[in-house]
């Protein structure tokens, strides 16, 4: 009775292990296609991180944040969050006056024809512009960013399931190998072995 309830759960372990095996499978493809994909699209932008005299004119923290990427390409999610947060930003802040795209553009709009037309509302007009392109551009960056991120979790969950794989397989060996030694020391049903004669 033993060794049968052994042989059942050594091949409980068994089919999880496979189902973890398939599910590490898929999620290292997963890791490697989203990978693939943030890069490709992050190098088709063409950027270059800033370096020398467009780092210096930074706040410190935001130089700092970009320093260790200075003069690379732009290819990783990392990448694309400090040049989105301590690169764009700080220029479109700077420009603004901190002010966000709704508040300029809710400027612009309350503004008469006559005052749009001026000098002051068409440079309310291009900075209008000017934060909508850099929203637009920061938030395709931060996308690249999450689905980087969403990738490397991607890539955790298949070391997981790997080694929560391999560690099933080792369980189920040794609930087989119990059970086969269980089999082996059950006494024999309906009397004992006779002996052997000459």
């Amino acid at each position: 009775m033993r060794s049968a309830f052994d042989r059942l759960i050594s091949g409980a372990g068994l089919l999880i292990a496979l189902m973890l095996l398939v599910a590490g499978g898929l999620l290292t493809w997963a890791t490697s296609f989203i990978g693939d994909q943030v890069r490709n699209q992050l190098v088709m932008q063409d950027i270059t991180m800033p370096e020398g005299k467009a780092l210096d004119s930074l706040p410190q923290a935001d130089a700092d944040a970009l320093r260790p990427y200075a003069g690379s390409v732009l290819d990783t999610g990392a990448k694309a969050k400090a040049f989105a947060d301590h690169y764009i930003l700080v220029h479109m802040n700077a420009s603004s006056d901190n002010r966000t795209y709704e508040e300029v553009s809710g400027e612009y709009v309350a503004m008469t024809d006559a005052q749009k037309a001026s000098d002051e509302g068409q440079a309310l007009a291009g900075l209008r512009q000017s934060l909508f392109m850099g929203n637009t551009l920061r938030g395709l960056l931060l996308y690249g960013y999450a689905f980087a991120t969403i990738g490397a979790i991607a890539g955790y969950a298949a070391i997981a399931a790997f080694v929560g794989a391999a560690l099933m397989l080792l369980l189920a060996f040794l609930g087989y190998r119990h059970a086969k030694r269980q089999a082996a020391e059950a006494p024999v049903v309906g009397g004992s072995a006779q002996p052997a004669t000459a």
